[in-house]
């Protein structure tokens, strides 16, 4: 189960970062982070595909994309200068909350 965990921590960090290098590419106009993106976008899709050997697709895909919404909105933050209203700090709470909810409190999830 752990290596699940683990493959899924690796997709979200690639994804993570080709979003970010997908804001760099300044619409695929620049080269290096365009490639960048391509590169890791399919790392994140591979490894989100090795995922579902070990978790629910269903609490594979929205641990991915909860957790990764968090992570690029901290990024959005601290790279690029993006802020967020009072009403956006609270969603990404809540999507917190629902990552939580799932990995402690849910029977579907492996413990």
């Amino acid at each position: 189960m752990w290596q699940g965990y683990l493959l899924l921590l690796g997709a979200i960090v690639f994804e993570v970062v080709g979003t970010s290098a997908l804001k760099a590419s300044e619409q695929f106009t620049r080269l290096g982070p365009s490639a960048l993106v391509i590169v890791c976008y399919a790392a994140a899709f591979y490894l989100l595909a090795r995922v579902l050997a070990f978790l629910p697709v269903g609490i594979a895909y929205a641990l991915w994309a909860g957790l990764g919404i968090v992570l690029i909105t901290l990024v959005g933050w601290a790279v690029f200068g993006q802020k967020l209203d009072l009403a956006g700090i609270v969603g990404i709470g809540l999507i917190l909350a629902g990552v939580v909810v799932l990995n402690l409190l849910s029977k579907t999830v492996p413990h």
